[in-house]
């Protein structure tokens, strides 16, 4: 069994709490991970370490800054198959798909170590007798609290852009996968000097006193509810809030595309990762005239998926995904493919199909996060995309059409951060996007994500009377 510790002020403890919580694998039940809880003694500790590191750091110059991201990444990228094994037996996702998944974050740590030196202020045009500019600093101290669906790869975002931009770093990983949280530190740490790069493992409460805490910037991805507890936090504090929270992702498939091609692409959407990825497509929204070919050929699709994935990340949200489904069918949606929970140990639910679903239901109102496909039927695109706009997410879109102008008016009319056309992933290294409503706000990634982790500041420098 796994056992994680606390990394504060460069030193591995477990600190002077009793209180432990156990991981369980979701395939089968087993005990996988012995999660230390840190509690306030220890939030404060690693909190005063990292402000007292902060300045040292801070003064550090960005190529030194940016070569210690590189020689992280490098020993990331040295132990994938021990952290994807890891991560796996945390979370469920099969070991290939996690090795794909630290290969994502090994490249995004190297990203940001080559952006990151030149994130640079700009001169200001003023009088010739002064020099005026805009200089970036760093924020000072990052509480950065991640995910359990791409633990790696989150966390080498935040971590590595708040770290290579000067700030000091306390990462408090999700309770689910504390063992991969914990063995990402030990690759990372000692690229850094002390205390640059803290480590608190623990529950809800110790994410609740971490982003209670005097530190700059709380940097959270993860769901809703959580979301909206560090926003009100922060509010408190003065600390920025920088979130991106969940999403009930639509898809509309329109009247002239392949209705085969379109099902291969709603069910990569909706069952890669067993539905467990914050844009996964939530709701689907067909034309009339595809529905009856749409529906056949996402069984089909569904049925090839059953074979790939892996179990949900615990029982407890495989119970709440299927209370969804039951609910639908309870109020009219069909279930064609899945729908019930097999036997056995472990968190597995199968690829899942619904349709006759409506908007009303909790399957398509709200975020599911497990491999359930919900089909709503519609007679035209301009209904589509009226209720793929209609939610109080706005986190992701995806458009499926033949026609330029309906992929004109999705991109510009869709109240999202990122809408696809005729993908549902993809896109280029370097993009970023701003969440929605209640799916977040600030930038997350690609190069904006620095701007969010440093500070601008107005200088003007002048002689004084006589001169220097």
């Amino acid at each position: 069994m796994y056992e994680t510790r606390h990394l504060i002020a460069g030193a591995w403890t477990t600190g002077d709490s009793s209180r432990h919580l156990t991981v369980l694998d979701p395939a089968d039940g087993s005990p996988v991970t012995r999660c230390a809880i840190a509690g306030p003694a220890e939030v404060g500790a690693a909190v005063d370490a990292a402000r007292a590191a902060a300045p040292g750091w801070a003064r550090t110059s960005p190529g030194a800054r940016a070569a210690a991201l590189h020689a992280a990444a490098n020993a990331v990228e040295a132990a994938t198959g021990e952290l994807a094994a890891i991560m796996s037996a945390e979370m469920g996702k099969p070991v290939g798909g996690a090795a794909d998944s630290i290969a994502a974050g090994v490249g995004t740590l190297r990203q940001y170590a080559e952006l990151g030196p030149t994130h640079r202020g700009k001169a200001l045009a003023g009088n010739d007798d002064a020099i005026d500019l805009m200089a970036y600093g760093p924020r000072g101290v990052v509480a950065v609290i991640t995910p359990w669906n791409d633990p790696v790869a989150v966390s080498c975002g935040l971590i590595g852009a708040a770290l290579v931009t000067g700030n000091t770093v306390v990462h408090k990983p999700s309770e689910r996968t504390p063992a991969t949280g914990h063995r990402l530190a030990e690759l990372l740490a000692p690229h850094f000097p002390d205390a640059v790069l803290s480590l608190l493992s623990g529950d809800g409460e110790t994410g609740a006193a971490l982003s209670g805490a005097p530190v700059d910037v709380v940097a959270h991805v993860g769901s809703t509810a959580t979301g909206r507890a560090i926003a009100a936090a922060c509010a408190r504090t003065g600390a920025k809030a920088l979130l991106e929270n969940g999403g009930s992702d639509p898809l509309v498939v329109d009247a002239d595309v392949d209705p085969v091609w379109a099902a291969g692409q709603a069910a990569l959407g909706a069952f890669a990762n067993s539905g467990q990825i914050c844009t996964s497509v939530e709701r689907i929204y067909v034309h009339a005239d595809q529905a009856e070919a749409f529906s056949a050929a996402l069984v089909t699709e569904a049925e090839k998926w059953a074979g790939e994935i892996g179990p949900l990340v615990d029982t407890r949200l495989r119970d709440a995904v299927h209370a969804q489904v039951q609910a639908a069918a309870g109020a009219g949606a069909r279930i064609l493919t899945g729908g019930s929970v097999p036997e056995g140990p472990g968190a597995h639910y199968p690829p899942t199909v619904l349709t006759g679903c409506t908007d009303d239901m909790a399957v398509v109102r709200e975020e599911t996060f497990g491999p359930v496909a919900a089909v709503v039927t519609v007679d035209s695109f301009d209904v589509a995309l009226e209720r793929a706009a209609d939610s109080s997410y706005g986190l992701a879109a995806t458009v499926l059409t033949a026609s330029m102008s309906h992929a004109q008016r999705a991109w510009r009319e869709l109240a999202a951060g990122t809408v696809k056309i005729n993908a549902v992933f993809g896109g280029a290294p370097g993009g970023a996007a701003q969440p929605r409503r209640a799916s977040g706000d600030g930038f997350g990634y690609g190069p904006e994500l620095l701007d969010e982790l440093t500070v601008l500041k107005a200088v003007h420098l002048e002689a004084p009377p006589g001169g220097w």
